[in-house]
């Protein structure tokens, strides 16, 4: 009688060891936040937005992304504060203004919530603030180098049309641009604000007061789509020297039909991806060595096919990774047009 009452107690076990397994591999494994600057409005974040979806569904996590609605920075900090108070297992911030995030960001680091910037702020704030590491773009690189190719076909003077002038950062684009050209930045730049008809009439008036411009650098889709139309309406377009950061529709479109020379392509959906990815393997691990994390990651079969299918390529620094400088051009923009708004 003994044994098949043991084999009956071994079967129970052993299904409902089975079902306590499913269980818990059915939610996810951590709960991180990512916190951004950006307004409901900037369509550009949906491609970040997939990289933090499909890192989460490539790591089993859950992330969610915060931010303040009007892209008002004072909102900003009280999502960073609630971040801490939440006690996530890891936060994502981007540094959209050093001086007013650091209080708050401080919170996460008193109570040990490990976290990662992205996006904009520069690498030495980054580490400033404690974070693991920084995962963007070297903004005043970045626009150094899309001078350099102005420089190239002779461009001395230019109009950078900023629609996001509230971040400090935004101006180390026009600043690189500017010293590769050697033009005066604080004269050649547009704060133009973030309504499309604003921009394109502000553009206008600029381009007509000042006609001996040779050259317009937009800071991405904000500012470049009314742009594109403001240069087309006053037929400028295809003649006047125009380039962009940061693609969707209507700039790959810009590129096609010879209006925009060039688009610079910070990668942005390596900058959802990646600091959700870090924070999952380093939760996993139950440490935050970052060189371990970055190893895991670049030899993860998922990372690499997600890599493989949407022509990105991160450079890995000793500490942080770059998502860019890219370049779209006419000789790779079919390539690119396709993903143009979901995974580039």
């Amino acid at each position: 009688m003994r044994l098949p009452v043991m084999k009956a107690l071994c079967v129970a076990a052993a299904v409902l060891s089975m079902g306590l397994y499913v269980d818990a591999n059915a939610g996810p494994v951590a709960h991180f936040d990512f916190i951004t600057h950006a307004p409901d409005s900037d369509a550009w974040w949906n491609t970040v937005k997939n990289g933090i979806k499909q890192a989460d569904e490539d790591f089993n996590v859950q992330t969610d992304y915060r931010n303040p609605p009007n892209g008002d920075i004072a909102d900003m900090v009280q999502l960073v504060n609630q971040a801490a108070a939440r006690n996530y297992d890891g936060v994502v911030t981007t540094i959209a203004d050093f001086d007013l995030l650091k209080g708050s960001v401080s919170r996460l680091k008193a109570k040990n919530i490990p976290f990662v910037t992205a996006n904009t702020g520069t690498e030495k704030q980054s580490a400033d603030l404690g974070a693991l590491l920084h995962v963007g773009q070297p903004e005043y690189l970045a626009g150094k180098e899309a001078g350099q190719r102005a420089k190239a076909d002779g461009i001395k003077t230019f109009l950078c049309v900023n629609h996001y002038a509230t971040n400090p950062l935004s101006f180390e684009r026009c600043r690189g641009f500017a010293e590769a050209i050697g033009a005066d930045m604080k004269t050649s730049v547009l704060d133009a604000g973030t309504d499309p008809t604003d921009i394109e009439s502000k553009v206008s008036a600029y381009l007509r007061a000042h006609p001996n411009t040779q050259a317009v650098l937009t800071l991405g889709p904000t500012s470049a789509d009314p742009t594109i139309r403001a240069v087309t309406k006053m037929g400028l377009a295809g003649k006047i020297w125009f380039a962009t950061f940061d693609i969707d529709s209507d700039v790959a479109k810009g590129i096609k039909d010879g209006t925009i020379k060039f688009c610079t392509d910070q990668q942005p959906y390596l900058q959802g991806y990646i600091p959700v990815a870090m924070l999952a393997i380093m939760h996993k691990n139950h440490n935050t060595d970052v060189a371990q994390a970055r190893n895991e990651l670049e030899k993860d079969p998922k990372f690499i096919k997600r890599l493989q299918d949407y022509g990105l390529k991160p450079v890995y620094e000793a500490r942080n990774i770059s998502s860019g400088p890219g370049f779209i051009t006419p000789q790779n923009i079919e390539k690119v047009s396709a993903l143009a708004g979901k995974y580039r």
